[in-house]
């Protein structure tokens, strides 16, 4: 009977390949370099928050994507317990520090789920300004690089997800997108 509770799921791969793609895109270069995203470990922590909570979201619409994004989290914690045993903290300090990350997980998806439901993208930039971005500068950007994150996994069929296929926008063309749009909006001006 107790072993049940060590037993792996057959779909611990593909588990691990979703959630190995959400941290790959929340290292993407472009987040730090070009939206001004704080190269720093609260930084990268924040960036993993963001996709972590794009993804879930994307996956608590559809009936059977609850028990995919409750290992996903699982995962996360795992993942976060981890590194901050390699980043030296200590067994007893990891459950306050673990209690904080959660607390910060919750907020953010509650935040990024309000915002992203809004139509005002004014409304995610502010989320994004108290969140992720040191003084709000590339805030504008980042919002449309997260709506058009959530737009993407909106579209991306449910077996997809669970295969680790997401299709998260390349933030660097995104990027370039808007600043060739604003630069064409100043020529015509």
């Amino acid at each position: 009977m107790i072993f049940q509770f060590f037993r792996r799921t057959r779909d611990d791969a593909s588990i691990a390949s979703l959630y190995g793609t959400i941290v790959a895109q929340a290292r993407a270069k472009a987040l730090y370099q070009r939206f001004g995203v704080p190269d720093t470990v609260n930084g990268r922590l924040e960036m993993i928050l963001l996709h972590v909570a794009l993804v879930l979201r994307r996956l608590n619409v559809e009936p059977a994507g609850g028990p995919w994004g409750q290992a996903v989290f699982d995962l996360f914690c795992q993942d976060m317990d981890d590194n901050l045993r390699e980043m030296g903290v200590g067994d007893l300090a990891v459950p306050k520090e673990m209690r904080r990350i959660g607390e910060a997980f919750y907020g953010r998806q509650a935040a990024y789920s309000g915002a992203l439901a809004s139509s005002d993208l004014e409304v995610l930039v502010e989320v994004l300004k108290r969140n992720v971005l040191e003084g709000g500068e590339g805030s504008e950007a980042l919002a449309g690089y997260v709506r058009a994150a959530a737009e993407a996994l909106a579209a991306k069929d449910i077996n997809e997800l669970r295969r680790g296929n997401i299709g998260f926008p390349d933030p660097a063309d995104l990027d370039k997108a808007a600043d060739n749009g604003a630069s064409d909006s100043k020529d015509n001006a």
